[in-house]
């Protein structure tokens, strides 16, 4: 089994200034916070991190600046994913992954391709990477499901394709997954609101939204649920479930800027599409985080 990702990852936003640049500055201080504060293992350049809108140049740029903070004190996974096959497979050998442990590449999207096709798709990724593979099923994101025979064919076939990034919110799926996965293959939560549940029923852990601005209790919540101490989890789980709800009310990650901003960490600055969370949601977000 793959220690490496068991317990909690984050999935890290891209910080912006007003003028729309990236904040290397504070980018590296979110990193430590996360490091320092018990988060296992750092997620680059994910959906959260609005890779759709940074250049490559940045990307690069990003993923040398929290290379530089983390120091290797956590295992890093870089974000390549798309919905062209091929373009993905020219990133993977474009980039320099040896500072990675893995990457994680989300499920085709806008394409709508069959079962059949998802698999070919990663197959092909599989037999490109140099490094270990997670799969990342999002269907609320990529309107398609990826159902768990797909992963568990994948899972079964590609010795590199270690782990599953499951988001499609149904406890049934995660449980199918957990049933009759293999042994060593980790199925990941990719849902804030089920992770502990999942963790408790055999799952390994999760790469969080929320997790990043509270990695002190999300990352001891998920240390509890692995050790099946589930009462004592259950209790932070309670006290965080508020604001899980309220980061994705909008858009993810307008949601979890807004936190980071009144927590001081960096801007509520986000690219268009997407606008910063409106100012009803921030005062609620605010009032959470003044009580907490």
């Amino acid at each position: 089994m793959n220690s490496k990702f068991l317990g909690t990852g984050v999935a890290l936003v891209t910080p912006f200034k007003s003028d729309l640049s990236i904040d290397h500055d504070a980018l590296t201080n979110i990193v430590n916070f996360n490091v320092e504060n018990g988060t296992d293992y750092l997620v680059i350049c994910g959906t959260t991190g609005e890779s759709v809108t940074i250049t490559k140049q940045e990307k690069k740029d990003v993923i040398a600046t929290i290379a530089k903070a983390n120091k290797g004190r956590v295992p890093m996974v870089l974000g390549i994913g798309g919905n062209n096959t091929a373009q993905v497979i020219e990133e993977i050998k474009e980039t320099d992954l040896s500072i990675f442990d893995a990457i994680l590449s989300v499920s085709p999207y806008y394409s709508k391709p069959t079962q059949e096709g998802l698999y070919q798709h990663f197959k092909a990724i599989s037999e490109a990477s140099p490094i270990d593979v997670i799969l990342y099923n999002v269907p609320g994101r990529t309107s398609k499901n990826m159902e768990p025979e797909t992963t568990l064919r994948l899972a079964k076939d590609f010795k590199n394709v270690i782990a599953v990034k499951e988001a499609g919110n149904n406890v049934a799926q995660y449980l199918k997954l957990l049933k009759d996965k293999p042994e060593d293959f980790l199925v990941i939560s990719g849902d804030d609101d089920l992770a502990l549940g999942v963790v408790l029923a055999g799952g390994a852990g999760v790469i969080s939204v929320i997790g990043q601005a509270f990695p002190k209790e999300f990352s001891n919540m998920i240390r509890l649920g692995l050790k099946g101490e589930a009462k004592q989890a259950y209790s932070i789980h309670y006290k965080l479930m508020d604001v899980t709800g309220y980061i994705f009310e909008e858009n993810n990650p307008a949601g979890i800027k807004a936190v980071f901003e009144a927590l001081n960490l960096c801007q509520d600055t986000v690219r268009l599409p997407l606008v910063p969370a409106s100012d009803k949601l921030k005062q609620k977000i605010k009032s959470f985080i003044d009580n907490f």
